[in-house]
């Protein structure tokens, strides 16, 4: 696996494992744990930098030309793909939280 082959994977690894903290947080806000289910919607958010961090630099790699610009294939698309689900998974979910919070009066 090449360089570049292994920063896609960062990111899809990272995306996986920020998306399964966000639905954790889900399964505790059904439980009524709201601090747990913010203290591991927090974990999603540091894990999220980490593919957030892949991303930038990949960009700015593309947007400087030359020898260095990433080749877009179907395995970035991909990579994309799992960075922006989890990201709207781990929003989505926060607001969800609110709303079970609200509801209960907490």
């Amino acid at each position: 696996m090449n360089e570049l082959e292994q920063q896609i994977v960062g990111i899809i690894s990272a995306a996986g494992d920020s998306k399964a903290k966000a639905f954790e947080a889900l399964r505790s806000v059904k439980e009524g744990r709201y601090d747990e289910a913010r203290a591991l919607l927090d974990e999603a958010r540091k894990i999220d930098l980490e593919a957030h961090k892949i991303q930038t630099q990949l960009i700015t790699a593309e947007m400087s030309g030359g020898e260095n610009r990433p080749e877009i294939g179907l395995l970035m698309v991909h990579a994309q793909d799992h960075y922006m689900t989890s990201q709207l998974a781990r929003d989505l979910i926060g607001e969800m939280i609110d709303v079970f919070e609200a509801k209960e009066g907490k």
